[in-house]
């Protein structure tokens, strides 16, 4: 009798169903995943770039992430960039380098990455970038004085580039420098006419004695023995002619930093500027990042695939303003502090 009491009492207990967890709150711009997932897709950017400068960030301005089972998540990142001074070849890690100033003339940097994100473990999947330096206008405002980017195929700032090469090997008693690319050039006209470059160099497998010869014979050290480096020079031309010239090299790297690529082909005899410009250098003041990259190893292979899958998923980002705070009528309590949006995230460093 007792036991079929106790059978009747468990029968009549109520059933709690599982009650579903709830979704994961989206990633904010500024959250530290969002951040942590950031600057792994800058790393990635620069050491897939072989132009240029360094770029380090400057905002998230969107982010998504699709589940894709236990643990795995592709993630969506809208990323603006800014150029620092570390050039592409240099060793310096990017959180030394310095980005370079809004007066300097500063250039932004615009970039899409997909990634992957499995046990914790992420990966880039695509990448699309493009840069551009600020407008003219924009810097004229805050610096009237301020010499603006020359285009880089500029008469003047090849023959700077040139002499200054020159007038380094000429003194040097080391390996002969050769041009790999002229990577930034401002023209000054007032109140002195002064011409300043920057370019990166290569050391070749001739002493500067050696390529008096036949400079025609000088090659790029091989990747094994390679050492680059980096030049500024500065050619005052009125009221009187001065150059100065600072080259520093960076010594053997390993492993090898990414070599500019038209510097892999052998250049003419003599000194040829030309050569250390990209045909879309040619006519602008700037190297466009133009990063479009598809990981060969990524589970999806079509290219195009995953960069309509980054341009759908920009267009999902777009969020939905509640009724209830589209107008200021709604009752807040005293002393209420609204919550920042989600996204865009902090400005880091300028915006321009």
């Amino acid at each position: 009798m007792k036991a079929l009491v106790a059978l009747i009492l468990l029968v009549q207990l109520p059933i709690h169903k599982a009650v579903p967890a709830a979704p994961p709150a989206p990633l904010g711009c500024d959250d530290p995943e969002s951040v942590a997932a950031a600057e792994f897709a800058v790393n990635y950017i620069n050491g897939h770039s072989h132009h240029g400068y360094k770029f380090a960030l400057n905002r998230i301005k969107d982010i998504r992430v699709i589940p894709q089972g236990p643990n795995n998540d592709i993630m969506f990142l809208e990323l603006d960039l800014l150029e620092t001074t570390c050039p592409i070849l240099s060793p310096t890690p990017l959180e030394n380098c310095t980005v370079r100033s809004f007066a300097e003339h500063a250039v932004e940097g615009d970039c899409d990455v997909k990634l992957q994100k499995v046990d914790g473990t992420l990966s880039v999947l695509a990448s699309k970038c493009h840069s551009h330096a600020d407008s003219r206008e924009d810097i004229l405002k805050v610096c009237p004085d301020c010499p603006l980017l020359a285009i880089l195929n500029n008469t003047e700032v090849l023959g700077v580039v040139s002499a200054a090469l020159n007038d380094y090997n000429s003194k040097t008693t080391d390996s002969y420098l050769r041009l790999l690319e002229i990577g930034r050039a401002k023209i000054q006209y007032h109140p002195v006419h002064a011409v300043v470059t920057e370019f990166a160099v290569g050391a070749t497998n001739c002493s500067a004695e050696q390529a008096k010869a036949n400079v025609g014979a000088c090659q790029l050290l091989p990747e094994d023995q390679s050492n680059f480096g980096f030049c500024t020079a500065t050619m005052v031309k009125r009221p009187s002619q001065d150059l100065q010239v600072d080259c520093q090299l960076y010594g053997h790297q390993v492993p090898a930093p990414p070599i500019p690529l038209l510097s892999r082909v052998s250049q003419p005899t003599g000194q040829d500027t030309s050569a250390g410009l990209v045909p879309s250098a040619v006519g602008f003041i700037n190297h466009n990042l133009g990063l479009s990259h598809n990981n060969p190893v990524a589970s999806e292979s079509s290219s195009s695939e995953i960069l309509r899958s980054m341009l759908s998923a920009k267009s999902l980002t777009k969020r939905v303003v509640p009724a209830a705070a589209q107008h200021d009528k709604v009752p807040r309590p005293v002393g209420f502090v609204p919550l920042p949006p989600p996204c865009p995230g902090k400005i880091l460093h300028f915006d321009i």
